[in-house]
């Protein structure tokens, strides 16, 4: 169906941004797609980067300043909070130098489809292929599988791998693969196919 999507808004004159997101040649979307300027955040693509996001409502994440939060995933939890005069915020997350760094690749690999390892901000001393040789070497697959093309210098997601962008990401997430301190866990994401 995806296929089909891109096929017929493409003829008729939209941009396939990536994922489920299409756009007019002169929208700000494709726009900053086309500028090396798009982003992601967890309402989708976006011209607005690093940009603090406060959610509203029942199961909302925010995002502010290297955090963050998600709000009760229950109405009566919720407005319970709420109606205590409390933020419902349930759960909180701090972000480590290396959850900024993966999330910098992953989102760059979202927005543009391809990576240069000399523009990523590693930290001092660090080589991008030694700090992520694991991810590179799981990256060997899918080339494989003609989704992507490296070499020393970068990699370049193909037509292909645009459909499966999500699958090249998760290799560079570290937390779907740390395993479970206690047997398997309960899946949290929904699964890409």
């Amino acid at each position: 169906m995806l296929g089909l999507c891109i096929e017929r808004l493409c003829a008729a004159g939209y941009v396939y941004i990536g994922m489920d997101h299409f756009a007019k040649p002169g929208d700000d979307l494709a726009v900053a797609q086309g500028d090396g300027r798009l982003h992601r955040n967890f309402q989708g693509y976006s011209t607005h980067a690093e940009a603090d996001m406060v959610a509203l409502g029942v199961s909302a994440i925010s995002a502010l300043a290297g955090c963050y939060s998600q709000n009760d995933k229950t109405l009566a939890g919720y407005y319970a909070q709420i109606d205590a005069g409390r933020l419902p915020i349930v759960r909180g997350v701090t972000l480590s130098a290396d959850d900024l760094l993966r999330r910098d690749v992953i989102g760059r690999l979202m927005c543009d489809f391809e990576l240069s390892y000399d523009s990523v901000r590693m930290p001092d001393g660090m080589q991008f292929s030694a700090y992520f040789a694991a991810e590179l070497e799981a990256l060997l697959r899918l080339r494989a599988d003609g989704l992507l093309s490296m070499d020393g210098q970068g990699l370049r997601v193909s037509l292909k791998g645009r459909l499966l962008i999500r699958n090249i990401c998760m290799v560079f997430d570290r937390y779907l693969a740390a395993p479970a301190a206690h047997g398997p866990a309960p899946m949290r994401y929904s699964k890409t196919i």
